[in-house]
């Protein structure tokens, strides 16, 4: 894997906002491990996390939620790849903390697990980057902040040398569930959205109308797919617990995702619900 000098890199992913991410981890609850998933001892949402980010006890919208009807509902990850959710991943620094609190590596592979013994179909949106990505004239904030620090680099799109174990590529406890044979591994999305990549066309394809929407990041990728899949005419679910979100001196991510999950999304579920209703709409 690639090592990133990300005090020169001109980025925002400093090294003193990977000390202060690591000291806080240090400091509080033990950091995640990797853990079998539905059924076994995974690692939850911590009670601080929890109660951090409770939903109002009073809320002022209406609560609308989704059912899971077989045929027509699909698991989509976003990203789940070594670079978001890996202490060896160039983002740890800022996502770490997150991911800890929300136990969101392990609540990821539940899902994988719940869909597949379910015999749902499983979609998973990448992000990768070519050479020729890191030649575009004009870049967003975080854009300029994931091309800087070899964010999801590859060598081509036609070339995997020294993919396996990269920050592009899964997290290893994931390959099981993705490289099965059945799971639909899509084009890859380029900034955040899948505007650019073929979701759409592999979901409606297999008839699905229903996604439940799980991955990285909370308040980028996942939001912006959200989003992009609204609009296109599907019911959402996002899983709460099984996303995370930067936390950087302009503010948390996940908090801001939170907030819009709320607002726009068709069900907002932890893991635990979540798993449960694959289980019954199988």
């Amino acid at each position: 894997m690639k090592h990133h000098d990300h005090e020169n890199c001109g980025c925002n992913l400093t090294p003193q906002h990977v000390d202060m991410a690591r000291r806080r981890l240090l400091a509080g609850a033990a950091a995640s491990s990797v853990a079998a998933v539905a059924g076994a001892s995974a690692n939850a949402a911590t009670p601080e996390a929890r109660s951090l980010y409770a939903d109002p006890a009073d809320p002022g919208l209406p609560q609308i939620d989704m059912d899971v009807v077989p045929g027509r509902t699909a698991l989509v990850v976003t990203d789940p790849q070594i670079d978001f959710l890996s202490e060896d991943g160039v983002t740890w620094g800022v996502v770490g903390e997150s991911v800890t609190e929300q136990g969101t590596v392990d609540n990821i592979e539940r899902l994988f697990a719940a869909a597949k013994s379910a015999g749902m179909p499983v979609f998973i949106s990448p992000h990768y980057y070519y050479p020729h990505d890191h030649k575009w004239h004009f870049e967003g904030t975080l854009e300029k902040t994931m091309h800087s620090i070899g964010m999801f680099d590859r060598p081509g799109p036609l070339d995997l040398t020294d993919f396996d174990g990269s920050g592009a590529d899964w997290m290893p406890q994931y390959k099981k569930y993705i490289e099965d044979g059945d799971t639909v591994i899509c084009s890859p999305h380029k900034v955040y959205s899948p505007a650019q990549n073929d979701l759409n066309l592999q979901l409606r394809k297999r008839g699905i109308d229903k996604v439940i929407l799980a991955g990285m990041s909370a308040n980028l990728c996942t939001q912006a797919h959200l989003y992009e899949l609204l609009e296109l005419g599907y019911e959402v679910a996002v899983v709460r617990d099984a996303t995370a979100g930067a936390k950087v001196p302009e503010g948390d991510g996940y908090l801001a995702a939170i907030i819009n999950f709320r607002m726009v999304a068709n069900g907002v579920w932890w893991t635990d619900d979540a798993v449960t209703r694959i289980a019954r709409g199988a």
